[in-house]
C-alpha cells in the first residue's frame, strides 16, 4: 500500500455507497477509485466490500477498518490546519446538521455572525428534525434537542427548551379551557408526526411530580413545527410546541398556555460531534460561538400550584 490514497478512496467509497458518487466527489474516475480499494483490499487482504452493480456496501472488515481511517483521516486534518495557522483563523467547510425551526431562527443567525468573523470559513448546512449518521454522512456537529442515547458521541449542553401546551383564545372560547389531564381527551389536538418512525410525538406533562405521556387517538397531524403554530393560531386545536417557535404568538396575544402547572422539564440542546476524534479549528470556533449565545426569551413563569 502506497501512502494515503487507497485508503482516502475507501473512505469516500464507504461513505457514499458507491464508487461513482465518492469519484464525484473527489474529482476522479470510478474506476481509479475502484482499482486503488482493489489495491487496498490485496495489500491487507482483506473483502472490505460486498460488491453489487449499483451499489456497495461494507463488510464487518470494512466497518471495522471505516470506523479507524475516520479517526487516522481526523487527526491528519488536524494536523494539517495547524500546520497552515488554521488555529488563529478557521477555515474550511463547517458540516452541520440541525433541527429545521432551531436551525432557522436560532442557528442561522448564529452561523452568519461566525462566517462574518471568520471568512476563510464555508458552510454545508443540513436542515433536518430526522437523525443523521454523524460518521457516515460527513457531519462536523448536529444539533440535537433533548436527553441524549448515542453513547459514542461528544456533547456540549449550550441551551435548553420547554414544550408549551398552547391554543388560540378563539378555540378555548368555543371549546372551554382545559384545566386538567384527564379534560384533553375531549379536545382536538394538533400533533407532530416525527420524521424518523413516522408516529405521532406523544405530549409530555409532569403530574404530582412524575412525568406522564399521552397519546391521543386523532388529531391533525403535522411534520413542521412553525405549520403546527399556525394551525393553533386559526384555531383547530392544541398544539404542544417548544418555547422558541410560540413566544412571539403568545406575547402578542394570538395563543395562551393551558395546563402550565403541568409543563415538562425544560429539555436539554446540545452539540453534538463524533468521539475518538480531534476538533478541527472550525468547529472549536462554532461551539465557541455556542458558548456565547444569549438565552433565548424565556417562556411564561409556571403558575404555582396552589
Amino acid at each position: 500500500m502506497h501512502g494515503l490514497q487507497p485508503l482516502l478512496a475507501f473512505s469516500e467509497t464507504a461513505k457514499r455507497g458507491g464508487f461513482a458518487a465518492a469519484a464525484r466527489e473527489m474529482g476522479t474516475s470510478p474506476s481509479t477509485l475502484a482499482k486503488a480499494v482493489a489495491r487496498l483490499e490485496a495489500s491487507l487482504g482483506l473483502r472490505l466490500f460486498h460488491r453489487t452493480t449499483r451499489q456497495v456496501s461494507l463488510t464487518v472488515d470494512g466497518e471495522r477498518l471505516f470506523q479507524r481511517c475516520q479517526r487516522v483521516l481526523a487527526e491528519l486534518e488536524e494536523l494539517q490546519s495547524e500546520a497552515a495557522g488554521a488555529r488563529a483563523a478557521p477555515s474550511g467547510t463547517l458540516r452541520i446538521d440541525m433541527p429545521i425551526v432551531f436551525g432557522r431562527r436560532v442557528m442561522l443567525p448564529l452561523l452568519a455572525r461566525l462566517l462574518q468573523q471568520h471568512p476563510g470559513l464555508e458552510l454545508d448546512a443540513r436542515l433536518s428534525d430526522a437523525y443523521v449518521d454523524l460518521v457516515k454522512d460527513s457531519i462536523d456537529v448536529a444539533i440535537r434537542v433533548g436527553e441524549l442515547h448515542d453513547s459514542t458521541l461528544v456533547a456540549r449542553r449550550f441551551a435548553s427548551q420547554q414544550l408549551l401546551m398552547v391554543a388560540a383564545p378563539s378555540y378555548l372560547r368555543r371549546h372551554g379551557t382545559p384545566r386538567t389531564l384527564e379534560a384533553l381527551a375531549g379536545h382536538r389536538h394538533i400533533l407532530f408526526r416525527m420524521p424518523g418512525s413516522g408516529r405521532d410525538r406523544p405530549q409530555q406533562f409532569v403530574a404530582n411530580g412524575r412525568p406522564v405521556a399521552l397519546q391521543p387517538a386523532q388529531g391533525l397531524r403535522f411534520n413542521d413545527g412553525e405549520a403546527m403554530v399556525q394551525a393553533a393560531v386559526l384555531g383547530l386545536g392544541l398544539a404542544q410546541v417548544p418555547d422558541n417557535m410560540c413566544i412571539d404568538e403568545i406575547a402578542t396575544g394570538r395563543l395562551v398556555e393551558v395546563l402550565a402547572p403541568q409543563r415538562p422539564p425544560p429539555m436539554p440542546i446540545h452539540a453534538v460531534m463524533p468521539g475518538n476524534r480531534m476538533v478541527p479549528a472550525r468547529v472549536r470556533a462554532l461551539l465557541d460561538a455556542l458558548a456565547a449565545l444569549e438565552p433565548a426569551p424565556a417562556a411564561p413563569p409556571r403558575p404555582k400550584r396552589r
